[in-house]
C-alpha cells in the first residue's frame, strides 16, 4: 500500500460472493432509465464487456487477480478499437468510506497495476505524464480511459454499490472519431447526465485539452491537485 494511505476495511473480503449476483447488480444499476452513458447501456444490452469480482481494492491478491485478467481481455479485445468493449472489476470489500480515500485507493490499484505490468512500453498513442492533456492509463501496452465507481461518489452516474473501475480501450473512442459518431455520442452522454445531477461535471474535458487524470475517481479536483501516479522509468 502507499506510504500513508490506510489498509482497506475488508468488511465481506472473505465472504464469498456470487459473481452473478454481483454483474446482475451491476446491469441494473447500467440499466436504470436515468443512467446517462449510452456506450456503457449499449455494452450491456450486446454484452460487450467483461467482468471481475476481487477483493478489497488496493490489496496484492486483488492486483494479482485483476492483472491476470485484464491481460486476457487486452489479449481478447481487437487493438484497433473494431470491437466496442469495457472491462469492469468491481471490489467486494467494503468501499472507502469518503471520496479522499476511493481517489486514493483508486490511484494506489493502479499503481500497483503498473507495476505488476510485464509491458516495458506505454501505449504510444497517448502519454505517461499525467500532467500531460494527452495522459491516458496504460496496461499492456494499451490505453484505458478509467471510470471509478463507488457509493460515496458526488457523481449520481457513479454511484454503484460497490467500489469499482471500468476500463474503456481508448482505441475505441479513436475509431468513433474515424467514423464521424464521437461527438454525437458525448454531447448525447453528457446532456443526459446534465439532466441527472442537476449540474454540470467540473473535471469534464475533452481527451488533448486536459489531463484525463482528474477524471477517473470522480472526484471534483482541486485547482492545486496533483496526480500521486508516477509511471516507472520506459526499460
Amino acid at each position: 500500500m502507499g506510504r500513508g494511505l490506510p489498509e482497506p476495511q475488508l468488511g465481506t473480503e472473505h465472504v464469498p460472493v456470487n459473481k452473478l449476483g454481483v454483474e446482475a447488480t451491476f446491469r441494473a444499476f447500467v440499466e436504470e432509465p436515468v443512467f446517462p452513458c449510452l456506450a456503457a447501456k449499449g455494452l450491456v444490452r450486446q454484452r460487450g464487456y467483461t467482468l471481475g469480482v476481487y477483493g478489497a481494492i488496493g490489496t496484492s491478491a486483488s492486483t494479482e487477480a485483476l492483472t491476470a485478467d485484464l491481460s486476457q481481455f487486452v489479449a481478447d479485445t481487437p487493438a484497433d478499437g473494431s470491437s466496442f468493449a469495457a472491462f469492469v472489476a468491481v471490489f467486494r470489500g467494503r468501499p472507502p468510506a469518503s471520496e479522499d480515500l476511493f481517489e486514493q485507493y483508486l490511484w494506489q490499484q493502479l499503481s500497483d497495476l503498473h507495476r505488476f505490468d510485464k509491458a516495458s512500453e506505454w501505449d504510444p498513442t497517448v502519454s505517461s505524464d499525467t500532467d500531460d492533456p494527452r495522459f491516458a492509463f496504460s496496461f499492456a501496452r494499451r490505453a484505458f480511459f478509467v471510470v471509478g465507481m463507488h457509493p460515496k461518489s458526488a457523481r449520481l452516474a457513479r454511484q454503484f454499490s460497490r467500489a469499482a473501475m471500468v476500463f474503456n480501450p481508448h482505441a475505441q473512442f479513436d475509431r468513433l472519431r474515424q467514423e464521424g459518431r464521437f461527438e454525437r455520442l458525448r454531447s448525447a452522454i453528457r446532456e443526459r447526465d446534465l439532466a441527472l445531477q442537476k449540474e454540470p461535471n467540473p473535471s469534464l474535458a475533452d481527451f488533448g485539452a486536459r489531463s484525463e487524470a482528474q477524471q477517473y475517481s470522480g472526484k471534483a479536483a482541486e485547482p492545486d491537485w496533483r496526480c500521486p501516479f508516477h509511471p516507472r522509468p520506459a526499460e
